[in-house]
Order: structure tokens, then C-alpha cells, then sequence
């Protein structure tokens, strides 16, 4: 699992992708944001820095300020596998930010989705 190509994938390549699925149902840029920051410890201006440097996705959680110490109650199945079992840290993070984008989609409280 060590050779993933969304390991060098640009971030930015991916987050109008996140941005577009949540406005889709009604949700916002801010929430993705905010779920964001909250998973990586990323502020506005770093993720501004991230998306204009094309930052890679191995990068840009190997450089997180912090990882939210809630992540291990994100649980559940995203693209068919159980993020809690995922055995490739990066493949995990990486996974874990799908399946709250998902929970945003599907209309999950901010708290919710945040593990408040």
C-alpha cells in the first residue's frame, strides 16, 4: 500500500472535489474548512499556502500541525473499507478526511461530524 498515486497527488487537486460534493447538498466551503483545520490542525493561511503550492497530499499530512486526537472515533466504511482498519497511516488519514466530508454530504451535524 506504499505506492499509492493520491500519496502525490496535489491537495488542491482534490479539495474542489470536497468543496463541490458538500455544496451539493446544501452545505458550505466553510464547513469543509472547518472539518479540515479540526482533522489537521491547519488554518485559513496554511491551507491558502497548501492549495498555491500544490502541495501533496503525503506532504500536507506529514506537515499537519496536529492531528485531532478524536480521530480514532472516526469510524465506519469509506470506499469500501473500514477507515479504523487501515493499516497505511497516510492511507488512513487520508481516508478518515474522505469519510467526514462524506458525513458533511450526508447531512451530519458539524458537532457530529466533529466528534464534539
Amino acid at each position: 500500500m506504499k505506492n499509492h498515486k493520491v500519496f502525490k497527488m496535489p491537495f488542491a487537486s482534490v479539495y474542489p472535489h470536497y468543496i463541490a460534493k458538500a455544496e451539493k447538498k446544501g452545505r458550505s466551503r466553510q464547513e469543509v474548512d472547518t472539518i479540515i483545520f479540526w482533522l489537521t490542525g491547519y488554518n485559513e493561511q496554511n491551507l491558502q499556502h497548501i492549495l498555491e503550492n500544490q502541495t501533496d497530499f503525503e506532504t500536507f499530512f506529514a506537515q499537519a500541525p496536529q492531528i485531532n486526537p478524536n480521530v480514532s472515533k472516526i469510524t465506519g466504511v469509506i470506499c469500501g473499507y473500514r477507515v479504523e482498519e487501515i493499516e497505511d497511516k497516510l492511507m488512513q488519514q487520508i481516508r478518515y478526511l474522505d469519510k467526514l466530508i462524506d458525513e458533511l454530504a450526508k447531512g451530519k451535524t458539524m458537532e457530529k461530524i466533529l466528534r464534539s
